[in-house]
């Protein structure tokens, strides 16, 4: 004879699997989030970078060429080196404005979808 399982046994059962269900689910939508994040976050760095040698090498030419027409090289780099630390010092005393509340909410959008 076979034992078949009540229904209130089946309900359990069908109750087990879709908790497993919702399980499964909530690791796969987890792992999606985190692919998704951490993606962004290589190109985002991947930019950066690419941004900053080539901003790199725009400085080197703007103080070159500004040290040619003042007579030596090196008044181009004093004249950008402050205006870097300007642009540096307005950053420093907004970063909150102008950098951290972005990145939180760039973070929380990535995170929330």
């Amino acid at each position: 004879m076979e034992n078949k399982p009540t229904s209130v046994e089946e309900l359990f059962l069908k109750l087990k699997e879709y908790g497993d269900t919702r399980l499964d689910l909530f690791r796969l939508k987890a792992i999606n989030k985190v692919s998704a994040f951490f993606s962004s976050l290589v190109t985002s760095i991947l930019l950066l970078v690419i941004f900053f040698l080539v901003l790199i090498c725009l400085t080197i030419g703007v103080a070159l060429y500004i040290g040619t027409f003042l007579g030596a090289p090196y008044y181009g780099f004093f004249i950008m080196g402050g205006i870097y630390l300007i642009i540096g010092l307005v950053f420093f005393y907004s970063k909150a404005k102008l950098l951290k509340t972005p990145i939180s909410n760039k973070l929380i959008k990535e995170l929330m979808d």
